[in-house]
């Protein structure tokens, strides 16, 4: 079971419910994050948050891209357009580019992005805690395969991962210097 592999609790219930958002324990909550796959329930459970338990933060998958404005009007603070993170993957794959930018939030000052890994990487099998990864920016996730692995400092990086990572604007071209390699210009 999943609760039990990852030691965390689950509640199944609809968020859309005061009561279940209480056993879930929003009380102790920062931020709310909605992902389900209807746009109706994910805004519900947004607006419930900020307005009934004074959440201060609040994130919505975005379904219908139609919806990600009206969202924001409504009160959302980050709208997660889904069809543009699925877009912009699809572009990545078909440009065949090394880095693709998921997501940009905070004015354009941040952004989510996935680098692949190639064979001849400066990273490649050097765990996390012995690379120095620019400031401002933290390794989200790596997808290794099927696999999903959550880095910690003892993760290994290896050639063909892809990494997901938050990092500033400013910072994108650093960190992807750093797990690509410099790219010489041609003359």
């Amino acid at each position: 079971m999943i609760a039990t592999d990852l030691g965390i609790t689950v509640i199944n219930g609809d968020a859309c419910e005061g009561k279940i958002l209480e056993d879930a324990g929003i009380a102790k909550a920062d931020v709310l994050v909605a992902v389900t796959g209807s746009d109706a329930d994910n805004l519900v459970a947004c607006q419930l948050a900020k307005q009934f338990f004074r959440i201060k933060r609040t994130l919505a998958r975005v379904n219908d891209p139609q919806n990600e404005k009206p969202f924001s009007q409504l009160g959302v603070d980050v709208p997660i357009n889904s069809t543009s993170i699925v877009t912009k993957i699809i572009e990545e794959e078909a440009t065949l580019s090394d880095l693709v930018t998921l997501f940009s939030f905070k004015k354009g000052k941040l952004s989510i992005i996935r680098v692949s890994l190639p064979d001849n990487s400066p990273v490649a099998y050097k765990s996390l805690k012995d690379i120095r990864i620019p400031s401002n920016s933290v390794l989200i996730s790596i997808l290794r395969g099927n696999e999903v692995i959550i880095p910690k400092g003892t993760t290994i990086l290896k050639p063909q991962d892809d990494v997901v990572a938050l990092t500033t604007i400013e910072n994108e071209r650093e960190l992807f210097d750093l797990l690509v390699g410099k790219l010489e210009k041609l003359d």
